[in-house]
């Protein structure tokens, strides 16, 4: 059976994620996308987020098959938002950034399943909203973004050279207001001994 799983990126993943990244990069060039083509992300960035505990690996059989940076804090070009708004404007978010799947598991619909974990551990640090943008030439980008039920809220500006402009979405996980205590009770009448 396939091990599968995400953990927090360590300083010896650096150069791994880099390969991942600049093939990525070379990918988006050939669809015609300006989006990593300004010299970012790059391994000092990659540093910074594994310094800051926010990058984060997808692990296949021992090989690292993706990466992300979570990020827990508002982010700055997240301030303002034109041609619509967030959902949840005031509440706190998590923000996916350098989201990017390993070319050779490509069709294995992991980008779903990193996704998935993401928002797993999001819920766990008591997040229910997140966020992630991408460039309006990034259809891959966007389609995974909707299969995981983000929406469109609108356009961004980021720190890119060549082109600032970006599409951003957001997801809400709505919570139940009431949860039921859950115990152990049913146990009690077998575990009860009559002497």
């Amino acid at each position: 059976m396939t091990q599968i799983y995400l953990r927090q990126a360590q300083l010896v993943d650096r150069h791994t994620v880099m390969e991942i990244i600049n093939d990525a990069k070379a990918a988006m060039k050939k669809a015609g996308s300006p989006q990593w083509q300004d010299g970012h992300p790059n391994i000092t960035m990659i540093t910074e987020d594994i310094t800051k505990k926010i990058g984060w690996v997808l692990v296949i059989d021992q090989q690292v098959a993706g990466y992300v940076a979570m990020q827990l804090t508002p982010d700055p070009n997240y301030q303002h938002i034109t041609n619509g708004q967030w959902a949840q404007p005031t509440q706190p978010y998590a923000t996916f950034h350098r989201v990017v799947i390993s070319s050779r598991f490509r069709g294995h619909h992991l980008g779903q399943f990193l996704m998935s974990n993401l928002l797993t551990l999001g819920l766990a640090k008591g997040l229910t909203n997140f966020r992630l943008d991408t460039h309006p030439v990034n259809a891959a980008m966007q389609g995974l973004a909707k299969s995981c039920g983000f929406e469109y809220r609108g356009d961004i500006e980021v720190n890119d050279k060549l082109d600032p402009h970006r599409l951003a979405f957001e997801l809400n996980i709505t919570q139940p207001h009431h949860q039921d205590h859950v115990t152990n009770d049913f146990m009690k009448p077998l575990l009860h001994h009559d002497n």
